[in-house]
């Protein structure tokens, strides 16, 4: 492990400055920022603000990036994000480090975080030769009909504190091969993550003489920069990862000048242990699901559906496994759960359990605040499990710390009918022998969530498929699979080749 001091040079974050466009750094006019790490409480830098102003002017610049940006030919565009990605390579040991002192990610999962961020690079790299259009049969002859996709325009990235940096590659990854500039306001708890990637990709961008500096940039600041980024018409696109009560503000503010927002919001996952479930595999998922990132994750399990017949031997496996987890520094090898991010979301977490307790819930394990072993003036827990009834209200609300919630179940239309009884629909996995039952649970009466998995948990996914859930999660699709689309528009192009005009549908207008 590097000290931060070391880290904060090689990402050139000694004196960081809010306002980051291209390797161009301006500093902010609004409040002081103080950044601290939630590994041991201590200061990482002080920064003022930006305002909303300053954000103003960040996207005017995008916006005439973009005229320049969206003639640069595809490929080219991919050949930019492939050297980002090789530089992600050259740094990805430095970037987790510093990932890990921000968020508080334990090691492997910071380096799994920027790990993502390559994949992306190299999914999009390949995309950017195949951004492909329809030819469709006319009616008419002499006459052809086709669909093409066109860079949409500058776009603006919200990101959250628990993936600081691999949430904003799925967009900046797909958009700039799309032909998009991207202008990003990460979290105000994690910004010098954010300034350490525009870094790297100003160090790319220098490269290419054809591509305009201004199609990336950083904005750093408070709920005023990410409304104004919502409002401007010159984005018509606003990507926000975060609490559904931000994603509301979002979509509201974006859909009044009706601009496109796509929204990866709250999840409240489930999984379902049926009676054949193979009890190792699902009591290592659970785990994995539950306390990793300590409980932070969007993709978090909470909530553990468990049918009656295997309820007692699960439930006591997991208190065993819960009662050893390793709780403490994330640079140290072994630890397995990390701090909370601050002193609010300890808060959260202790709210929440006394709100089950007061719902029937009975407390398990865990759920107690730990000063022995690790980093004095960090934020560690124990992990919590709580049995308690499905229809408990504290069950409808997510809670952003390693809680699970334990139901039993009979039937599994009743399983089902629990993973689909909360607001949110992100992710959801059964664990299963006996395909009638995976298949239901995947299938279109199963469950209503926008990943549905068998015999793997909730939490992990890969880059290939489209990340995303329904209902409070909002509906948005991020990453692999046909979410470049997002990122561009669409024209239906009729081109007529021949010497006379027929009308579609038979028409005939003799003028």
């Amino acid at each position: 492990m590097s000290s931060f001091e070391a880290i904060a040079r090689e990402f050139s974050l000694t004196a960081p400055a809010a306002v980051a466009i291209g390797a161009e750094r301006i500093a902010g006019e609004g409040r002081t920022l103080s950044v601290r790490s939630p590994v041991d409480g201590r200061r990482l830098a002080e920064l003022p603000a930006a305002t909303a102003e300053q954000t103003a002017r960040v996207v005017e610049r995008a916006a005439r990036a973009f005229q320049a940006f969206r003639v640069v030919p595809a490929p080219r565009r991919g050949e930019l994000v492939r050297r980002y990605g090789e530089a992600l390579r050259a740094k990805k040991e430095s970037l987790a480090e510093l990932v890990t002192w921000e968020c508080g990610k334990i090691r492997q999962e910071a380096l799994g975080e920027v790990q993502e961020m390559i994949d992306v690079c190299d999914f999009a790299v390949g995309l950017s030769r195949k951004l492909e259009g329809s030819t469709l049969p006319s009616e008419r002859p002499n006459h052809r009909l086709m669909e093409q996709w066109h860079p949409l325009g500058p776009i603006g990235v919200i990101t959250a504190f628990n993936f600081p940096v691999a949430v904003w590659a799925w967009n900046a990854a797909l958009a700039l091969v799309a032909g998009d500039p991207v202008v990003w306001k990460p979290s105000e708890k994690t910004p010098l993550t954010a300034l350490a990637c525009q870094s790297l990709a100003a160090g790319v961008i220098a490269g290419f003489p054809d591509v305009p500096a201004d199609v990336v940039s950083v904005v750093v600041g408070g709920a005023d920069v990410g409304e104004e980024l919502a409002s401007s018409r010159l984005l018509p696109l606003v990507s926000a990862t975060g609490s559904v009560r931000m994603g509301r503000r979002v979509a509201e503010t974006v859909a009044r000048r009706l601009g496109r927002s796509l929204l990866e919001l709250g999840g409240n996952n489930a999984l379902v242990a049926a009676p054949s479930a193979d009890l190792e595999l699902a009591t290592r998922a659970i785990v994995f699901g539950a306390v990793g990132t300590a409980g932070q994750r969007c993709t978090t399990l909470r909530r553990l559906v468990v049918h009656r017949s295997i309820a007692d031997a699960l439930v006591t496996r997991l208190g065993n496994v819960y009662q050893r987890l390793p709780v403490g520094d994330p640079f140290a090898a072994g630890t397995l759960v990390g701090p909370l991010i601050d002193e609010a979301a300890w808060l959260a977490m202790s709210r929440a359990l006394g709100a089950a307790e007061s719902q029937g819930g009975r407390l398990l394990t865990g759920g107690t605040r730990t000063f022995s072993g690790v980093p004095e003036g960090g934020v560690y827990v124990r992990p919590a499990i709580v049995e308690i009834d499905a229809a408990a209200p504290i069950v409808q609300e997510e809670t952003f710390a390693p809680i699970l919630y334990v139901h039993r179940y009979e039937a599994l239309t009743d399983a089902i009918a629990i993973n689909n009884s909360v607001p949110q629909g992100l992710s959801s996995a059964i664990f299963t022998t006996d395909q009638r039952e995976a298949e239901a649970f995947v299938g279109p009466a199963g469950s209503d969530c926008g990943l549905a998995n068998v015999n793997t948990g909730t939490s992990g996914a890969e880059i290939g498929g489209a990340f995303g859930g329904e209902k409070d999660t909002g509906g948005g699709r991020e990453s692999g699979s046909d979410s470049w689309k997002a990122y561009m528009r669409r024209a239906t192009t009729t081109v007529n080749y021949g010497a006379e005009l027929p009308l579609a549908q038979g028409i005939e207008f003799d003028a």
